[in-house]
């Protein structure tokens, strides 16, 4: 996993300490449960939050910075981040999650809804640890509501042939882009960074995360389940229509509705040819210019902090998510 990191020395030294206390945290009695967290952790996850968390608090005065504070924010980021995943595979009956078994195929949903409660409860431990009596643990609870308001969000409107744009993005501001927001938001401030970057942190890591998102939701409609990592297509078939399908959905109407108005009993085959459908109505292509215009957002308040590696290293991550295969 950290060998993504190679190319950040300032940060990977910090990000291998994260990985420690995160496998630390994962310590039950149960050891399989242990050994399958341990290894979901690591199982090719970039640790993309808490390396932007550790990114813009490089940004601040090292004299004023707690270090096992930074740790345990960093790593409370991405415990609270694989809590959310492991529900998602429970609502989705996923059986992979990055290329292994999820927990709720290995063991079942109600081990799988224990596990992903453990780790919230893991969340707000390492949080009151690190940040009591900060504003910012407020804003950890109001985060995480608004997280979870984004999944109610995404489930509301599944099977619904007439979600919107605007719809689409009320859940990914929830469940996708208010983590990055709290990721940046919290390294500028605990970082103590200047007053203008962390007025600009927020916004970075929501237009970020808007746009990781959406070329995520592309994603579904390009990669193989190899490249994926967990089956293709699952989102349609789950009711759940991203970017790519609603935006050739608005241009052609009358010609996907016959496939939606099947819902749940839409075919693998009839899923193929809807996919079919929306590469060759352009709605790849849209969802894409869309996820560039958030990326270059993001890249233009990025151009306004302060010169240094850090800087450039939030430039080139920032640029990488543009360059994953699809």
């Amino acid at each position: 996993m950290l060998s993504y990191w190679n190319d950040y020395p300032t940060i990977q030294n910090k990000l291998q300490i994260v990985c420690s206390l995160i496998e630390k945290q994962m310590r039950v009695r149960n050891k399989d449960i242990q050994e399958t967290l341990i290894d979901f952790s690591q199982a090719g996850g970039k640790f993309l939050r808490p390396a932007f968390f550790l990114l813009f608090a490089s940004l601040g005065d090292p004299e004023k910075q707690d270090e096992e504070q930074l740790i345990k924010i960093a790593a409370s980021l991405e415990i609270l981040h694989m809590a959310t995943l492991i529900h998602d595979d429970i609502i989705d009956d996923s059986p992979l999650r990055r290329g292994t078994q999820t927990v709720q195929s290995r063991y079942g949903k109600d081990i799988a809804v224990y596990t992903g409660d453990l780790l919230f409860t893991e969340f707000f431990k390492l949080t009151i640890e690190a940040m009591n009596g900060s504003k910012f643990l407020a804003i950890n609870a109001r985060s995480m509501h608004r997280l979870l308001l984004g999944e109610l969000d995404q489930m509301h409107t599944r099977y619904n042939k007439n979600e919107t744009f605007r719809d689409y993005l009320r859940s990914v501001n929830g469940k996708t882009a208010e983590l990055f927001w709290l990721a940046c938001a919290q390294g500028a401030h605990f970082g103590h960074t200047a007053p203008h970057v962390q007025r600009v942190a927020g916004r970075i890591g929501r237009n970020i995360g808007i746009a990781f998102q959406v070329y995520d939701d592309i994603l579904d409609y390009t990669a193989d389940e190899e490249t994926l990592k967990k089956p293709i297509l699952e989102d349609l078939a789950q009711g759940v229509y991203t970017l790519p399908l609603l935006l050739a959905k608005a241009e052609q109407p009358d010609i996907f509705f016959p496939y939606l108005e099947k819902e749940d009993k839409i075919t693998p085959q009839e899923s193929q040819e809807v996919a079919d459908l929306v590469v060759k109505y352009n709605g790849v292509e849209m969802a894409k210019d869309i996820a560039r215009r958030y990326t270059q957002k993001a890249l233009a308040d990025i151009a306004t902090l302060p010169e240094g590696e850090a800087k450039e290293m939030l430039q080139l991550l920032t640029t990488q998510l543009l360059l994953r295969s699809y």
